[in-house]
């Protein structure tokens, strides 16, 4: 069994061939998908979806790099969460690759996200991208340790990793792991402790070898699963295991027969 830790079901490209996408996963066995929310106003369409089909759950959260729609709140957060398929707060973190000049505003919103997770006492998925120092540095000032959560699609150095699974934080590698120029990624994918990985698609982005350039879907972490076997000379059913079970525990659900429904 696999779990797929971080896609975007609701965007359109998937939305539209859900049928296809939970029939691959099936064939796959990825048998969840967790969906993170970008914005508030979106979310909605992300609870149709998770109250619909069994295969998928939820994060709330607004993207660090969102400038439009609703600004979250804390209150609002922590509502929104209360739905029994929502299992985490997020995406959110800090990401400064588009972006120049004062970006206290992301700060700001991360921090808001954190404060969320630790009321409403569900992990944190977070996103960081040219912002690894300053994302460590306001998860240690606001405590994250004491919620956990998980570093998803991960993209940065062992070190940053390692302090990371300091803060109680989880490790999520997506298809880039798969890519012949991800050296630090592998690198990283073959140190990381197996009881402290996840794998995800990041779909419809990063698609992996052997789909890389198409239109990823959660029936593609299967590739993601084996790319990390082959590293750590592991069988797929090991790395399977292992990150189904991180998943679950992470994210407090007791086993696969008693998956949160509505």
């Amino acid at each position: 069994m696999l779990v797929d830790s971080h896609c975007h079901v609701d965007f359109p490209e998937l939305a539209e061939r859900i049928g296809q996408i939970t029939e691959l996963m099936a064939k796959n066995d990825v048998r969840l998908a967790l969906c993170a929310g970008v914005s508030l106003e979106a979310f909605p369409a992300i609870l149709r979806l998770v109250e619909s089909h069994a295969e998928f759950l939820a994060a709330v959260g607004v993207h660090p790099d969102n400038q439009e729609g609703r600004e979250p709140d804390i209150a609002t957060l922590v509502e929104l969460a209360q739905h029994p398929k929502v299992v985490a707060i997020g995406e959110t973190g800090l990401d400064y690759y588009r972006f120049e000049g004062d970006l206290t505003w992301q700060r700001d919103r991360f921090r808001t996200h954190i404060r969320a997770a630790l009321e409403a006492r569900k992990p944190l998925i977070i996103h960081t991208r040219a912002a690894a120092e300053d994302t460590l540095t306001v998860m240690r000032e606001e405590g994250a340790k004491r919620i956990g959560g998980v570093m998803h699609c991960f993209t940065e150095t062992l070190e940053v990793a390692e302090a990371a699974l300091d803060l109680g934080f989880m490790i999520s590698f997506s298809g880039i792991v798969s890519f012949k120029n991800a050296k630090q990624i592998k690198e990283v994918a073959m140190k990381v402790p197996l009881d402290q990985m996840l794998i995800e698609t990041d779909s419809p982005y990063l698609a992996p070898t052997p789909h890389r350039g198409k239109t990823n879907e959660p029936g593609f972490v299967l590739h993601v699963a084996e790319e990390i076997a082959s590293l750590r000379e592991l069988s797929v059913a090991e790395i399977a295991e292992a990150t189904t079970r991180n998943f679950f525990r992470l994210f407090g659900i007791v086993n696969p027969g008693s998956r949160p429904t509505c």
